[in-house]
C-alpha cells in the first residue's frame, strides 16, 4: 500500500487510485503520522477536483494530526498544502499566511517544496516577479536533494511565469526538463499538464491549430484519469477567441460558470473569460455582467492583477455598447496604464480603446502615446496578433494627418494578417481569421471614399476580400477517424429523422449528433496548413491586373464602408465610383426580395405576379446598385458583393433579366478562375436524391446530352458513392434537398440515399468538380463573415478546385426546377459559362410566374 511521500506523488498523478490507497489507509488505524499523510492525500485530489470545502475540512485535519505527531517537517508540508488550497478557494490572504508560515518554518528540501507552493499561489495573484524569485530558489535546493518530482513541478511553474512574460525560449527549456522528470517519476497526471502546457507555447508561436491539437490531447488524457481541470476550459476559451470562435468560446465558459457555484478562484477565472468571450462575441451586455461579477470577487479575493484585467474587459464592454462618456474615457485610460504596469496580456488592446477615445475627443497627445504604446506591445505579441500593432500604428499616423504613413501600416498589418490566415489548414479558421485585418482595410477604403478615388477603393476591397479561399494544398484522401466519424453522424441524423416522423424522443440521440458535430470540427480545426502565400498573391491577381483583363465583361465591385453601401463599376480600363446608399436599406429589400420568391415557389402564384416580380426587381435594383445600375450596357457583368449581399437573387434587377452574370467573392478569384487552363477532365457525374418528383426524367434528359456520364440514383446514391464519383470530376450536377444551417453553415447538407452529404464531407475531396450545379433548395447560401468572407458550400469548394457553381438562393419549386436545368445543361455543353448557360435558360421562363421565380432563385457563382 502506497503511503508517505509515495502517497502524495499519487494523489498528482492518478487522483482516484490516491483516493482509495489513503481510505485503505486511514480503515486500517493508521498513527497520526500516517494518517496527516493520508488526509492531505485526501486533500490534494479533492482541491484539484474543485470541491473546496472538502479539500479544505481534510488539510485542516492534516494540520492537526501532524502537529499531534509532533512531525516539524509534515506540519510545514501540510501548511503548504493547506495555504495553496485556501488560495484557490478565494481566500488568498489566509493562503498566502499559511504559505509565509510554511517557507519560514522550513530548512533544505522542506523549503523548496514551501516557496513552490508559495510561487503558484503569487503567479495567481498575478504577482509574476516575486513567484519568479521563489522559483528562482527553490529550483536549486529541490535539484541539491535529488526529488525529481518536486523539481518538476517547479520548473513547470516557471515555464508558466516565462510564459507571461512572451519568454518562449525559457518556457520551452523548462517544460523539456519537467515533461522528462514528469515521465522518469510516472506522475501521469503531471505529465498530462505538461502536454497541456504545449497549448501555450503554440499561443506563443501564433499556431492555433497546434494549440487546440494539444489541448485536445490533454482533455483525452485527463478524462483517462478521472481528472478535471479547469485550466483546461480557461485556456481553451483563450484559444477559440483568438481563433474567432467567441460564441463557441462563451457556451464553453458559461457551462464552466454553471459548475463552479462556489466563490472560488476557479469560478473568478472562469467568469473573466467568459467576459472576454461575449465581448469578442459582440454582445457587450453581455460581457459587462460577467466582467462585472469576475471584478468583484477578483477584488474580494485580492487578486488584483486579475481584477484590472477584468476592469479593462468591462469598460470594453462599456464602449462597445456606445457608451463615450467622460466616465468611460477616464477609466480607459487608467486601466491601460495599470495593465501596462501589471505586464497583463490585455495591455497593448487596452492601449487602443485608450488612444481611439483620446483620439476622438482631439487629445492628439494622449492619443499618440497610448496608440504608440498599443503598437509596440502589439509586434511583440504573437503573431495573430501583430495586425492589431500595425492597426495602432495606422491610427496614430491618421490621427496627425500623416496618410501616406498610415495607409503604408494598413498594408503591413494586412500582409502579418494574411500570413496567419494562410497558416491555418481548417477553411473555418481561415474564415474568422479574416477579422484580423478587418479595420485596417477599412481604414485604405475611407481614405479613398474621402478622395472620390474608384481605382483606390477597389484595390483596398480587393486586398482583403475572399483570402481564406486561396486554393487549398493536396490533402491525403485517407482521413479514416474523420471518415468514420462523418458516417457515423450521417447514421445519427437518420435515427434522429426517423424518431420525429414516429413521434419519438431525439434527446439521446440529439447528444450523439452534438458529440460528433464537436469531434468533427476538433479533428478539421486541429489541420495545419503547408505555407501558402498570402491573400491577393493566393487569389492570383492584383486589382490593377483585373482592370486590364475584363475581356469585355462589366465588372460591380460593391464595398460597405461604414454603414454606406457603394459600387465600383469597371470596363475597358475605365472606373466610375458610386454612392448607393444604406447597407441596412439593401439587406432589408433581399430579404423582401427573397420571400416574394420562396411565396412564388409554392407553386400558386397571385395575380399580376409579374408586375409584383418587376415591382420587387426595382426596389432590389435601387437598394444594391443605385446609380451604378446606369452603367450596365449590355456586356456580361461580373459582380462582386460584400458578405451581407451574398444571397441577393441578381436576376430580379431589371438591369440584369436578360444578360449573362456571375457573382463571384472576389474580381480577383473571378480572374483567377478565367485564367485556369482548359479542363482536360471529361467525367460527368449526375446525382438524383430522395423525394424529388420529376427529377429521374430530369436527369435522364441531362444525361443523354453528355457521353458516357455517372448517374447515381436511388439506392446507389450513397455519400461515398457520390463523392467517389465527383472528386476531380469536370462537371457535377447533384439534384437533391438541401438543408442549410446558419448555426454552423459547415454543417448543411444534401439529402442521399444513405443520409445527410455534409460540406465537411466535401472538404475531403482532394479534388472539386471544376463545374457544379445544385438544383437544390437554398444550396446556394453562405454565412457572411467579417472580411466581407463566406462560410459555406462555396467556402469549400472553391479552395478545392470548382470554378463555377450553379444554386439557389431561396427554396425552389422542384417542377419548375427540371426544365430549367435541363436547359442550363444544353448550354454548358455548348462551353459556354455558368452565368451565360443560365441566362440563356432563364429567358425560357417569360410568362410563367412559377417557372420564372424559380429561375430567378438561382445564381451563377465564380467563372
Amino acid at each position: 500500500m502506497p503511503e508517505g511521500e509515495e502517497l502524495l506523488r499519487l494523489a498528482l498523478s492518478r487522483p482516484a487510485d490516491a483516493l482509495a490507497a489513503a481510505d485503505r489507509l486511514l480503515a486500517g488505524g493508521a498513527g497520526p503520522g500516517r494518517a496527516a499523510v493520508a488526509h492531505q492525500a485526501r486533500a490534494i485530489v479533492l482541491r484539484d477536483a474543485g470541491r473546496f470545502p472538502d479539500a479544505l475540512e481534510q488539510a485542516r485535519l492534516a494540520l492537526r494530526l501532524a502537529r499531534s505527531a509532533r512531525d516539524a517537517e509534515r506540519v510545514a508540508d501540510v501548511q503548504g498544502t493547506l495555504g495553496a488550497t485556501l488560495a484557490l478557494a478565494g481566500r488568498t490572504a489566509a493562503g498566502l499566511a499559511a504559505l509565509d508560515a510554511a517557507v519560514v518554518a522550513s530548512t533544505g528540501l522542506a523549503a523548496g517544496r514551501a516557496r513552490l507552493r508559495r510561487a503558484g499561489v503569487l503567479a495567481a495573484l498575478g504577482r509574476r516577479e516575486e513567484a519568479l524569485a521563489d522559483l528562482d530558489r527553490a529550483i536549486p535546493l529541490l535539484h541539491r536533494h535529488g526529488d525529481l518530482v518536486w523539481e518538476a513541478r517547479a520548473r513547470s511553474n516557471r515555464f508558466g511565469v516565462y510564459v507571461t512574460f512572451g519568454d518562449a525560449a525559457r518556457a520551452e527549456r523548462d517544460l523539456a526538463v519537467a515533461e522528462r522528470l514528469f515521465a522518469r517519476t510516472g506522475q501521469e497526471l503531471e505529465l498530462a499538464f505538461t502536454v497541456h502546457n504545449r497549448a501555450e507555447l503554440a499561443v506563443l508561436a501564433g499556431d492555433l491549430p497546434a494549440a487546440l491539437a494539444r489541448l485536445d490531447e490533454a482533455e483525452e488524457r485527463y478524462t483517462r484519469l478521472g481528472a478535471t481541470v479547469s485550466d483546461l476550459v480557461f485556456d481553451r476559451c483563450r484559444v477559440l477567441v483568438a481563433a474567432g470562435l467567441a460564441a463557441e468560446a462563451l457556451a464553453l465558459a458559461d457551462g464552466g460558470v454553471t459548475r463552479l457555484r462556489e466563490r472560488s478562484a476557479d469560478r473568478a477565472e472562469m467568469l473573466f473569460f467568459a467576459a472576454r468571450a461575449a465581448q469578442a462575441a459582440g454582445r457587450p451586455a453581455d460581457a459587462a455582467e460577467r466582467a462585472r461579477a469576475a471584478r468583484d470577487l477578483f477584488k474580494a479575493q485580492h487578486r488584483q492583477w486579475w481584477a484590472a484585467r477584468a476592469a479593462f474587459v468591462l469598460v470594453q464592454s462599456r464602449h462597445d455598447a456606445g457608451r463615450r462618456d467622460g466616465r468611460t474615457v477616464a477609466d480607459a485610460a487608467r486601466i491601460a496604464d495599470r495593465l501596462d504596469a501589471l505586464h497583463a496580456e490585455e495591455a497593448g488592446a487596452a492601449h487602443m480603446l485608450a488612444g481611439r477615445l483620446a483620439a476622438a475627443g482631439g487629445r492628439l497627445a494622449e492619443a499618440d502615446r497610448h496608440l504608440a504604446r498599443a503598437a509596440r506591445l502589439g509586434l511583440r505579441g504573437p503573431p495573430y496578433g501583430l495586425a492589431a500593432g500595425w492597426l495602432a500604428r495606422a491610427l496614430r499616423a491618421d490621427a496627425h494627418g500623416r496618410t501616406a504613413a498610415a495607409l503604408s501600416a494598413c498594408r503591413r498589418g494586412l500582409a502579418a494578417a494574411a500570413e496567419h490566415q494562410q497558416r491555418l489548414g481548417a477553411v473555418e479558421l481561415r474564415i474568422h481569421a479574416a477579422a484580423h485585418g478587418t479595420e485596417l482595410a477599412a481604414i485604405g477604403q475611407r481614405h479613398a471614399v474621402r478622395r472620390d478615388d474608384a481605382r483606390m477603393l477597389l484595390r483596398w476591397s480587393e486586398r482583403w476580400r475572399a483570402g481564406a479561399l486561396a486554393p487549398a494544398p493536396l490533402r491525403p484522401a485517407d482521413e479514416p477517424e474523420l471518415a468514420a466519424d462523418l458516417a457515423a453522424l450521417r447514421l445519427i441524423m437518420n435515427r434522429i429523422d426517423r424518431a420525429r416522423a414516429s413521434g419519438a424522443g431525439t434527446g439521446s440521440l440529439e447528444h450523439d449528433r452534438r458529440r460528433l458535430e464537436a469531434a468533427i470540427r476538433a479533428r478539421t480545426r486541429r489541420a495545419a496548413a503547408e505555407r501558402r502565400a498570402g491573400n491577393a498573391a493566393a487569389a492570383g491577381a492584383h486589382p490593377d491586373d483585373v482592370l486590364g483583363r475584363l475581356d469585355g465583361h462589366l465588372l460591380v465591385e460593391l464595398v460597405a464602408v461604414d454603414g454606406t453601401l457603394f459600387a465600383v463599376t469597371a470596363r475597358d480600363g475605365r472606373t466610375r465610383l458610386h454612392e448607393v446608399g444604406p447597407v441596412a436599406a439593401a439587406v432589408r429589400e433581399v430579404e423582401l426580395a427573397r420571400f416574394l420568391l420562396r411565396r412564388l415557389a409554392r407553386g400558386r402564384p397571385p395575380r399580376g405576379s409579374e408586375d409584383l416580380l418587376d415591382r420587387a426587381g426595382d426596389c432590389l435594383q435601387r437598394a444594391v446598385l443605385g446609380p451604378a445600375a446606369a452603367d450596365v450596357d449590355g456586356r456580361p457583368v461580373v459582380i462582386a458583393p460584400p458578405s451581407p449581399l451574398h444571397a441577393v437573387p441578381w436576376g430580379m434587377l431589371p438591369a440584369l433579366r436578360r444578360l449573362p452574370w456571375c457573382v463571384a467573392p472576389s474580381a480577383a478569384l473571378w480572374l483567377r478562375a478565367r485564367r485556369l487552363p482548359p479542363d482536360p477532365r471529361r467525367r460527368t457525374v449526375i446525382v438524383v436524391g430522395p423525394g424529388l418528383a420529376g427529377t429521374r426524367a430530369e436527369a435522364a434528359r441531362i444525361a443523354a446530352g453528355y457521353r458516357r456520364p455517372v448517374v447515381l440514383d436511388g439506392e446507389s446514391a450513397t455519400a461515398p458513392r457520390v463523392l467517389a464519383a465527383v472528386d476531380g470530376a469536370a462537371t457535377a450536377h447533384i439534384a437533391a434537398h438541401g438543408v442549410f444551417r446558419a448555426d454552423n453553415p459547415l454543417f448543411s447538407s444534401l439529402r442521399l440515399a444513405d443520409g445527410k452529404l455534409t460540406v465537411y464531407d466535401l472538404g475531403r475531396l482532394r479534388r472539386a468538380p471544376r463545374r457544379l450545379v445544385l438544383s437544390s433548395c437554398e444550396s446556394g447560401m453562405v454565412a457572411a463573415m467579417p472580411g466581407d468572407e463566406l462560410l459555406g458550400m462555396i467556402s469549400v469548394l472553391v479552395p478545392l478546385g470548382t470554378t463555377s457553381l450553379l444554386a439557389s438562393v431561396v427554396p425552389v419549386n422542384d417542377a419548375a426546377t427540371a426544365p430549367l436545368m435541363v436547359r442550363v445543361h444544353a448550354g454548358l455543353r455548348t462551353g459556354v459559362p455558368g452565368g451565360q448557360a443560365l441566362a440563356e435558360a432563364r429567358a425560357g421562363c417569360d410568362g410563367e410566374p412559377v417557372a420564372l421565380a424559380t429561375a430567378l432563385a438561382f445564381v451563377a457563382l465564380g467563372h
